[in-house]
């Protein structure tokens, strides 16, 4: 007797690459660095004086590493493609191939390291580890950042450009970025529910 079994369409379990929730979140980031990037003062060596390292850091800690990182990436292609949208309303390819270009290709590495989570079943201690991370992103990109300018100015020296940055950029950079961390953290837990899903 040939056996009665009803056939039920199978219902796939493969959840989306990016739900629609966090397409939205990414997009809103990459606006965001948008926006904040506008704040600089112009410098007479050429390179700005900026808070876009909050941004990147809040990014990164609000979204976690895969999604900040998502959302910066996108960011520089849209400057990239020539939206005035890097500082001072500025667009292009010249932008990332200029002196300051150096620090744009460090934002990924130090969006990703500032979007790490750590659970050790301490808060203060996942906190300072969430920092450390976040402040050797901000070193990866002030390196790469310094190089750049010191491949392309062709007046100053590297030791030159460390001092400068220990100067004018580094010191301020640690502390928008201690803040970013601190605060995407609390935004971070307000948004928890939304972004536990897996990328």
């Amino acid at each position: 007797m040939a056996s009665n079994q009803a056939s039920h369409p199978k219902t796939s379990s493969t959840k989306p690459l990016l739900s629609t929730y966090n397409l939205v979140l990414t997009a809103m980031f990459a606006a965001v660095l948008a926006v904040i990037s506008q704040i600089s003062i112009p410098m007479p060596t050429g390179v700005p004086i900026t808070i876009q390292a909050f941004g990147i850091a809040l990014a990164g800690a609000v979204l976690g590493w895969k999604l900040g990182t998502i959302s910066t990436i996108v960011y520089i292609l849209l400057g990239a493609v020539g939206l005035p949208i890097f500082a001072n309303f500025m667009g292009g390819i010249q932008v990332l191939a200029g002196m300051t270009g150096g620090y744009i290709w460090g934002w990924p590495f130090m969006a990703a390291l500032c979007g790490l989570r750590f659970h050790t079943n301490n808060s203060i201690t996942d906190l300072i580890l969430s920092i450390v991370m976040s402040l050797v992103g901000l070193m990866i990109m002030e390196f790469t950042g310094g190089l750049q300018w010191y491949l392309l100015s062709g007046e100053m020296t590297m030791k030159a450009i460390i001092i400068y940055s220990f100067t004018a950029f580094i010191p301020k950079d640690m502390i928008l970025t201690v803040a970013a961390v601190i605060v995407g953290r609390r935004i971070q837990h307000l948004l928890g529910r939304h972004l536990r899903q897996p990328l």
